[in-house]
């Protein structure tokens, strides 16, 4: 009996340290959670139980963005992208055109459909929403004036489907890039490049890639004269920097301005580097512009922010730049053809 109650004993207590092991396990596991969604400063409960994107590596190539935007009249282009990145890992390196039209042409004949495409690729609805939250601003119905005939002055409204973004460099004005996201800075403390250089000449007028309203606007060391505009379903925050010394923004501009894609926000220069400010300490003129992608307000500032490389976008971007003139009297530049969205109505 004494033997039978020994052991007895000790399995009251393995059971017992089973539980707290388990208990240990369950912590362990929601404070990982918890730092894993924590933005700088102190989360609240409500923020540690959110799920959304952490991080996008976005690596789609320019001549993929052209391909599926032109199928884009018949399927969405954004999905068919995410079919693509599904079953590559988001690796375009081994691209084929034929890939895409093979895939479009089933979809298009109601051989297969997405979501059947969807339910056998496990990440399909992460690409989705990570491409749909870069691109999303970037396509769909608008209005733009025209001239009534060819060389006439009078203009008229036309309606049109497809890419209505912007080269953030208006047309007609040279520039040179090269892909330099990643690369290291060390001005102020280490850190890496978080946006696409476009080199050129000061006085360049830039350009609002998608409409949005102005959210930060002034002088920041390192951007030097710089500007932020949120799209307008808050997904995406464009920021454009080192602007012109003495003239750095479009004269209409203040913090809370409704901006149009294809207007004129401002003026290539090479300020920055600087506390002090309307200095101009960066060596070469060129826009440095940033695209971050917000999918929750944490993640707007700290360590949290989620910036994409921007140079396969500027090359997507560059077959549709905005024309311009410049007003002699205010000396500010403006689009010669106004736009609408339908979300203006």
């Amino acid at each position: 009996m004494r033997v039978k109650a020994f052991f007895l004993c000790i399995l009251a207590e393995t059971l017992m340290l089973c539980l707290l092991c388990i208990n240990y396990v369950h912590t362990c596991r929601k404070t990982s959670r918890t730092m894993a969604f924590a933005s700088s400063g102190t989360e609240t409960q409500e923020q540690t139980e959110k799920e959304f994107i952490k991080w996008v590596d976005f690596k789609v190539p320019h001549e993929v963005l052209d391909q599926a935007c032109q199928w884009e009249v018949s399927l969405n282009w954004i999905e068919l992208l995410a079919c693509l990145a599904s079953a590559n890992g988001g690796d375009f390196s081994g691209y084929k055109a034929s890939q895409m039209d093979e895939l479009a042409g089933k979809l298009v004949a109601e051989e297969t459909t997405i979501q059947e495409i969807a339910a056998d690729r496990k990440y399909y609805s992460y690409y989705l929403e990570a491409y749909t939250a870069v691109l999303g601003g970037m396509v769909g119905e608008y209005e733009i004036q025209v001239p009534k005939e060819e060389g006439a002055e009078e203009l008229v409204w036309e309606k049109r489907y497809g890419l209505k973004a912007f080269s953030p460099v208006a047309k007609g004005y040279e520039y040179y890039d090269y892909d330099d996201f990643g690369v290291a800075r060390t001005y102020g403390y280490k850190r890496e490049h978080l946006g696409h250089d476009m080199m050129g000449q000061t006085g360049t007028p830039i350009i609002a890639v998608e409409s949005g309203y102005v959210e930060a606007m002034g002088w920041n060391q390192y951007g030097g004269w710089r500007l932020g505009i949120r799209s307008f379903d808050n997904k995406r925050y464009y920021y454009y920097a080192h602007l012109r010394q003495n003239f750095p923004y479009h004269k209409s501009l203040k913090e809370g301005s409704r901006v149009q894609a294809g207007d004129v926000i401002g003026y290539l220069g090479h300020t920055g580097y600087s506390a002090k400010e309307n200095v101009n300490n960066i060596d070469t003129p060129h826009l440095h512009w940033g695209l971050q992608l917000i999918f929750d307000e944490s993640q707007k500032e700290g360590n949290s922010e989620i910036w994409v490389d921007c140079y396969e976008l500027t090359r997507f971007l560059s077959q549709n730049r905005s024309e311009t003139v410049k007003n002699q009297e205010t000396k500010d530049y403006s689009r010669v053809y106004a736009m609408r969205e339908s979300t203006e109505d």
